[in-house]
């Protein structure tokens, strides 16, 4: 079968519904890659390695040469994977393939696969043209609405109620791993590489560009920073300037949301990460906060760490150039996500201004 190469562009569309084979290095692969593609490495790292000294102390020939013998022993192995992956979509032959830049590693499980019967479609310019199209997805202007509102508010169960109801929401925290606070990381898979984050960024965003109908897509209000990972800047700047819906909910409602949500932690875990604010939560509020989570206080404990979060809140809030323009306030009783979600909803569908 001819084996047929396409665009970026052309490659996203298709990569909703047909396979992606990562043919890179198992090391590549698992810095970063093409969010949903499947490893499928025609070498090694140490394999890669070998070739590429080879190639730079000897000469292109032998470093061929060199990647030959391993890619004939693995050639039936490589067809088997094939198949058992095509089993799982309905059985279709369709794949898509890429290499780092579109060059001898994909051409080669490309000629192999399409010898063998499967319809291969190849990434010009492999994940190196990919990379490029991410990071432009950065600069291009997007309608957003932005989620405020204190630590505790429930924001994040907001916007899945939100997309539950049919309207575009990236989640930022879910994309990184990462709850977004010194106690982010609790109870979370590892973080994504940031190169890794960017990718799934990316593709959230011209998966909600092709499939919106102009619509503004919601996201959380965040500081670039996300656990380990950063908002690139060109979006983050985009979100500063958008309209913030702010859920003003009272503290007490919010306390019993967050006790509900950290009670059953790990204390170990709980503690690392009050003792890593230590220098801005202030030496004698540390000790009280990790002496009241010894004693199993959960209410003093998270009470001393609620009202630090709100005054970090308030500083970042008020940097704001136009806050006055941007910010609507939306007052609510309880963290009660789905009945919040609908007022949302209400209030941006009719342009009916917030109290």
């Amino acid at each position: 079968m001819p084996v047929i190469n396409q665009t970026i562009e052309e490659f996203l569309r298709l990569a909703f519904t047909i396979p992606v084979l990562d043919v890179r290095s198992p090391g590549e692969y698992n810095h970063a890659h093409f969010p949903g593609a499947i490893s499928f490495p025609i070498f090694t790292d140490d394999e890669r390695k070998e070739i590429g000294t080879t190639y730079k102390q000897q000469s292109r020939e032998r470093a061929i040469k060199t990647g030959l013998a391993y890619f004939g022993v693995n050639m039936v192995n490589m067809v088997e994977q094939a198949e058992e992956i095509s089993s799982k979509n309905g059985g279709s032959k369709d794949l898509l393939v890429h290499c780092w830049r579109g060059g001898m590693r994909s051409s080669a499980v490309a000629w192999l696969l399409s010898l063998y019967g499967f319809d291969i479609t190849l990434l010009t310019g492999g994940y190196k043209a990919f990379r490029n199209w991410a990071l432009q997805q950065f600069g291009q202007e997007y309608k957003l609405n932005v989620l405020g509102g204190y630590t505790g508010s429930g924001k994040t169960y907001v916007l899945h109620e939100l997309q539950k109801q049919g309207k575009p929401v990236i989640d930022l925290e879910g994309l990184a791993n990462h709850k977004g606070s010194a106690f982010g990381a609790i109870d979370m898979p590892a973080q994504p590489s940031q190169e890794m984050f960017e990718n799934l960024l990316a593709v959230k965003l011209n998966e909600q560009k092709e499939h919106s109908t102009g619509e503004a897509i919601w996201v959380e209000d965040e500081s670039q920073r996300i656990g380990r990972v950063n908002i690139p800047i060109g979006f983050w700047n985009q979100q500063r300037s958008s309209p913030l819906f702010f859920l003003n909910i009272e503290f007490e409602k919010r306390l019993q949301h967050i006790i509900f949500g950290y009670a059953n932690g790990d204390k170990e875990q709980l503690a690392n990460s009050i003792t890593r604010i230590e220098k801005k939560l202030g030496g004698l509020e540390t000790k009280n906060a990790l002496t009241f989570l010894m004693e199993n206080d959960f209410t003093a404990c998270f009470n001393i760490l609620l009202q630090y979060y709100d005054k970090l809140y308030t500083k970042g809030l008020h940097s704001r150039e136009n806050l006055n323009d941007l910010l609507q306030t939306i007052p609510f009783y309880d963290v009660q996500p789905a009945a919040i979600a609908l007022q949302l909803r209400a209030l941006t569908e009719s342009k009916i201004p917030a109290r």
